[in-house]
């Protein structure tokens, strides 16, 4: 029988252009709510200029609600120099309580917001290895010297190091993501993918992970979906197909199927073959012009998800 899954979520979008004080409000009512942890999303400049700094953004979550843990979902690692990265990330862990996942990808939805970063979108696999091989060696705290294609590093040090480990997970749905995710991650975190491509991608994971003599039942398995809120399900569906098509400049029919909408039991029920798949966390989205009804909404959801 599948364990019971953490339950976390984004701030909706709504709460976007309001004032702080209604982000560390939502912050507030999600703890006192039971949600497990608040998720931070990540971009430079997507498509319209769009963005927010993934690890600026978790440090002021965990700093205005210290109940909640923070997820990032996912980090663009290699927009960035790994060693700047570690820094950050030493800092997080000494300015807040600690638990944090960090969650990277590769990005690409985008060609100008690699190009306005200097980085040739053609590399962003090999570069992503780089910088997540340079990471997890500096998190250590050690001395790291590295000679590679992007990055050239002699007795680079960051101390101190976390105070508590800070797991990363890959995102992504390729083979090449999946095998980063078993070889240099501490597990997956999933996106746009269907509860039978979800297991068959995770025993992927699971396998890669053995191929590198790394213990596969330590492999963090999660999905991270964006999901309309409303009692009407036309009403509920447009609640999320606008923000969706906004951000990716595409029709919501090629992301539907992995999006789910309606009330919190249908949004349960469509969840829940991803528990039985092996999924461990969630990161909701939810979208509605309320986010006191988000934060109700996927309340809710988890409640529903852990009773199983």
């Amino acid at each position: 029988m599948a364990s019971a899954p953490r339950v976390g979520m984004f701030l909706p979008r709504v709460l976007m252009d309001r004032p702080a004080s209604e982000w560390y409000e939502a912050l507030h009512a999600a703890a006192d709510a039971g949600i497990d942890h608040v998720a931070a999303a990540d971009h430079v400049s997507f498509h319209t200029g769009w963005g927010v700094d993934g690890i600026v953004q978790a440090t002021v979550f965990a700093a205005a609600e210290p109940r909640l843990d923070v997820a990032v979902g996912v980090y663009l690692l290699l927009l960035r120099n790994p060693v700047v990265v570690a820094r950050q990330l030493s800092t997080f862990s000494q300015a807040t309580h600690g638990r944090l996942e960090f969650g990277i990808g590769v990005g690409g939805e985008d060609p100008h917001e690699f190009a306005v970063c200097d980085v040739d979108p053609r590399t962003r696999g090999r570069r992503t290895d780089e910088c997540l091989t340079i990471l997890r060696a500096l998190m250590t705290g050690d001395a790291v010297d590295f000679e590679g294609e992007f990055f050239q590093l002699s007795a680079a040090r960051v101390v101190p190091a976390p105070r508590l480990s800070i797991p990363i997970v890959v995102g992504g749905r390729s083979d090449a993501a999946l095998r980063r995710a078993g070889r240099l991650g501490d597990g997956w975190l999933a996106a746009w993918t269907t509860p039978e491509r979800f297991s068959a991608s995770a025993q992927k994971v699971r396998a890669h992970a053995i191929g590198a003599q790394r213990d596969p039942t330590m492999v963090r398995l999660g999905f991270q979906p964006w999901i309309g809120l409303g009692a009407e399900r036309d009403a509920a569906r447009a609640a999320v197909a606008a923000p969706i098509e906004a951000m990716y400049q595409l029709p919501f029919e090629r992301f539907e199927r992995f999006s789910p909408y309606g009330s919190p039991r249908e949004i349960a029920d469509s969840l829940r073959p991803y528990v039985e798949a092996g999924c461990a966390s969630f990161n909701l989205a939810p979208q509605t012009d309320d986010w006191r009804r988000a934060v109700d909404g996927v309340a809710e959801i988890r409640s529903l998800l852990r009773a199983g």
